[in-house]
This record gives structure tokens, sequence and C-alpha cells, in this order.
């Protein structure tokens, strides 16, 4: 029984564990009376190769176990030990403050990235993988024809989902990841090797370090870019004034294709980014469509994303 697409919430973060299919599994047991999908769902989560290589975070391998055995426990079906195993293996676990998640990729394929545990850490929130990327990463698989063959410059590449799928699904002829936070980059570096990104031939990829309120017009036109992506860069209404000042600077350097994606949280800090856009004498078309659905993430966010250029 292969179940490894329904069941694999434990490579994710702890908000997806209310998203795993709990019903299913308690009907599963109340009918069959039988430990056997226990040990599929263990063998394609917690037990699975890629789970031993990049733990989850103990905390959230606990919360799961333990659920798995409320539900047996409930169903009456026979003790399983290695679900006891298990927990016992991580309930001496200490927490700490990163941990490891991997994303799953259509054709089996996965991205494993160090994470934090927690939204904001070192005074970032560059640290963690939010609902924008995972959007602009199954648009990107969509629509792999926009980095295809071409030198993509990433905004803001956090700690490296977007830009490492590309460069293992898209075929780009260059990547450039940037960032501007120390440890940020020291994390995206370490992603980008951890998932042998740099050893892939083509593209050939580079982290480096982009501050947007001082970077150069001779600094961006040396990357020479055809695509440049964000995502979940517009939360504050002073980054989105130095984004748009760089935004400028790329299109005064040549015309390439610009997408930003962005969680409208905050509707007066979004609506504020497009007025300055506006100003920049930057237009901006929205992208529609739906993307199909690759990563088990929160669908009720407002997220849009956009293609920008120079206006007319």
């Amino acid at each position: 029984m292969d179940i490894s697409q329904d069941f694999q919430a434990p490579f994710f973060a702890m908000s997806r564990l209310l998203s795993f299919p709990w019903t299913f599994v308690e009907k599963d047991l109340e009918s069959n009376k039988s430990s056997e999908l226990i040990s599929d769902i263990l063998k394609q989560t917690c037990l699975h190769s890629l789970c031993r290589k990049f733990p989850p975070s103990a905390k959230y391998r606990k919360l799961f176990l333990s659920q798995l055995i409320k539900r047996q426990e409930a169903a009456g079906c026979d003790p399983l030990d290695e679900l006891y195993d298990a927990l016992a293996e991580v309930v001496g676990a200490e927490d700490t403050s990163e941990c490891y998640k991997s994303y799953l990729l259509p054709g089996g394929d996965s991205v494993s990235l160090r994470e934090s545990v927690a939204l904001i850490s070192d005074g970032t929130t560059g640290l963690v993988t939010w609902e924008a990327a995972l959007f602009l990463t199954e648009w990107a698989l969509e629509h792999r024809q926009a980095f295809s063959g071409r030198t993509v410059l990433e905004l803001g590449s956090g700690v490296g989902l977007t830009g490492i799928t590309i460069c293992r699904s898209c075929s780009p002829k260059r990547f450039v990841f940037s960032d501007c936070h120390p440890r940020v980059l020291q994390t995206l570096e370490d992603n980008v090797r951890l998932n042998a990104v740099t050893q892939r031939e083509p593209p050939p990829v580079t982290v480096q370090e982009l501050d947007w309120s001082t970077a150069t017009e001779e600094q961006v036109a040396r990357i020479e870019a055809d695509t440049v992506i964000a995502a979940d860069v517009v939360y504050d209404p002073e980054v989105a004034e130095s984004l748009v000042k760089l935004l400028n600077t790329i299109l005064s350097c040549s015309s390439p294709d610009i997408y930003i994606c962005s969680t409208v949280r905050n509707p007066e800090t979004y609506s504020g980014f497009k007025t300055q856009l506006q100003k920049a004498g930057i237009s901006h078309r929205v992208m529609t469509g739906a993307v199909s659905h690759v990563f088990p993430y929160s669908r009720g966010s407002a997220i849009e994303m956009i293609q920008l250029y120079r206006g007319l």
C-alpha cells in the first residue's frame, strides 16, 4: 500500500499536524482492527530513510507518534512494538532551536532544509519557509519554461526552498540566491550544500549578500538576470520601500521577467507596496489561475502573485 503522498505530514511544520488525515486512520482501524496501517504510516514517515537522515523536531515527532498511539488504542488494536519503540526514541531527544523539514517533489525527488523551530529567530523571519514560498515553488513546477535556460536571481531567498527546487527541476542556466541577514545567508549556504545543488551541472549556483537599500546598478548588472523572483518579501512598509528601490535599479539595467509572490497579511502594507511601484513607473499584472497542490499547507490565506514590468 503506497500512502506516501497522503501521509507525509511529519516532514513538515508543526502547524501541519492538524492537516493529517486522522479521520481516515480512525475509520480504517475501527473497521479492520489491525495495526497494519499504523505500520505502513510509520515506514513512510518517522521510520522513512529521509526522516531518519533529516529528522523533524523532536517535539513534533512526539506529538505525531502520541496521536498514532491514541488512535490505535481507541480502536482496540493489538499493540505495535515498533510504534512504542519509535516514541521511546524521541522521548529522550533534546529539543533544539533548529530542525529539518523535507519537502516531497513530484517524481519522487525531495528537498530537505535546516530551518528554525521559531517563526522569528535572531530578529528575522527568514529562517523558516512561508506560504508564499510554497506557492511560488508550486507555480515554478508548473511553469518550468519561465526558468529553463535562463539566469535567475532570487531576492530574499531565505532557507532556499524555491531556488533549490528550481535548480533541481527547471533547468536554469544559472541561479543566484541572495539575502542580507548573516544568519540567513549561512543557513542558506548550508542548505544549498546539503541538497548538493552546487554539485549538479548545470546550473552554476551562487549565494550572495544583496542589501536592497544599498545595491548599486553595477552590482545588479553583473548578475545579468533574465528572471527575478521573490516570495513573502512585502511584509513591512520600510522593507517594501527598499524593495521597490532595488526593483527600479534592476529594471534600469535590463528587462527581466519579475515575479513577486506575497501572502497578503496586511492589505494596507500590500496596497502601499503597489502604490510605490506605480510611483516608480513600474507596472504590474496579477497572475491568475490555480496551481497544482504539491505541498500540504494552509490555503486559507490570501496569496497573490504579480509580474512586474516597466510602465509605458
